[in-house]
């Protein structure tokens, strides 16, 4: 292969790249567009693809002439709630599973995977069920409840990977240097782990801060919603009102906010974490 057929095809493979990311970054680029447009804009037959002459009025309606600052706070609790207890459960059953040989570890790591397997909706009426019977509709905690059993199986999965790849070598070592088991692990295995926690908190954090459905059913109550239930209420569904479609993408822009300066942050520790790693191995 001459030098100018690998430059040429570096070239469409570079491009073919620029042309996937921005199929991929035009709805968000059409989203904060459109949320500084007015309606009758945006329903006009000729597109407006610049912003021009546009104002801040969806965003000011949507922050305070709505329910948005309730609605963030019961994202924020439930999803938080949910990362910290389903982060440490994982945890914890991946190193027994990766670490430790028992009776049954085969038989609980085919359980995990098949109750990932499971659809959702076929659950429904079950967790409704059990979360009615513990009067918990309409609480945080019954939806967290949920959430962390939603979240669990995809992250012990994910994390069994991680810890399976750090070699147990490696605390043996520092245990004949003189450390106990517990600092061993703190100080060797559990630095190396960052990238595989910070992987699965962004996993926990996308299903806890985006999901409709179950939401949908555990919070019947129409003063008591999340973010995703909460836009909603932007769509008229009477034929007599019209949906403000500027109001409509500003509460999206709103809402996908958190989780872009989440993944932001997350991504720069992700990063040190598998630097770090690299330079101990």
């Amino acid at each position: 292969m001459n030098k100018r057929t690998s430059a040429t095809r570096r070239w469409l493979g570079g491009a073919g790249a620029i042309l996937l990311a921005l199929v991929w970054a035009f709805p968000v680029y059409w989203m904060i567009n459109s949320s500084f447009l007015p309606t009758s804009t945006l329903t006009a037959l000729t597109p407006t693809f610049l912003p021009f002459g546009g104002s801040w009025a969806n965003f000011n309606a949507v922050l305070f002439h709505s329910g948005f600052a309730r609605a963030l706070g019961w994202s924020i609790a439930i999803t938080f709630i949910t990362l910290i207890v389903a982060i440490g459960f994982a945890f914890v059953a991946a190193l027994a599973i990766s670490r430790f040989r028992f009776r049954g570890r085969r038989s609980f790591v085919l359980a995990v995977l098949l109750v990932q397997m499971l659809p959702a909706e076929a659950l429904f009426i079950a967790q409704y069920q059990m979360i009615s019977s513990l009067h918990l509709l309409n609480t945080v905690i019954g939806v967290s409840i949920i959430y962390i059993a939603m979240v669990i199986p995809f992250t012990v999965w994910m994390l069994r990977g991680f810890v399976a790849g750090i070699p147990v070598e490696l605390e043996e070592a520092a245990m004949v240097d003189g450390l106990s088991r517990n600092k061993a692990f703190m100080k060797i295995t559990f630095p190396l782990l960052a990238p595989g926690l910070v992987a699965a908190a962004v996993y926990g954090f996308l299903q806890a801060w985006n999901e409709f459905s179950l939401a949908l059913i555990l919070l019947p109550d129409g003063d008591k919603q999340t973010l995703p239930l909460w836009l909603r209420t932007f769509i008229q569904s009477s034929a007599v009102q019209t949906t403000n479609w500027g109001q409509v993408m500003a509460a999206s822009t709103l809402v996908a906010v958190p989780v872009i300066v989440f993944f932001m942050f997350v991504q720069g520790r992700m990063t040190a974490g598998l630097v770090g790693g690299a330079v101990k191995g």
